[in-house]
């Protein structure tokens, strides 16, 4: 880790990681964490629970209960995971849970949160899934928050 002069303003203070556990997410979550070692900068590690939508089947909204309370052990398990990375760099890491549209929670966390930065991992997605886009296009069109994105390549998947 590079020295930090304590008297001189940070680049960056709060850097907010989306994270599902998935390569992506991995790959943007190292990069933000190694940037935030570097910048000696707090992560936030985000994952949002994406319920579905309405007209819900009769079969899941009988059960929206017990598929909430797995998503939520699932974020508390990926979320532990990312902060685990974070204490090998010696960075402070705070998990949080949010439902909704993911590209929407997490630019709306960024906003409300005083966000710095958003890192960001990118699913390779083909040409034709470059035009679509996927979560962090959706991510990087409509925040007001920078964005760093790490794209993984054709290899990677």
């Amino acid at each position: 880790m590079r020295y930090i002069n304590k008297t001189e303003p940070k680049m960056y203070d709060n850097i907010l990681i989306p994270y599902d556990g998935s390569d992506e997410a991995k790959k943007g979550a190292t990069n933000g964490i190694e940037l935030a070692a570097a910048v000696d900068a707090r992560v936030h590690a985000l994952y949002v629970i994406d319920l579905p939508g309405v007209p819900r089947a009769l079969s899941i909204r009988d059960n929206e209960e017990e598929v909430r309370r797995e998503y939520e052990e699932y974020a508390q398990e990926v979320l532990s995971e990312a902060c685990e990375l974070a204490a090998t760099h010696d960075v402070d890491c705070r998990e949080v849970t949010r439902t909704g549209s993911p590209s929407e929670e997490i630019t709306d966390y960024a906003e409300t949160a005083d966000i710095d930065v958003i890192a960001i991992g990118s699913a390779y997605r083909g040409k034709v899934g470059a035009l679509i886009g996927g979560t962090a296009e959706k991510v990087v069109r409509s925040s007001t928050t920078p964005v760093i994105t790490h794209r993984m390549d054709a290899d990677s998947i």
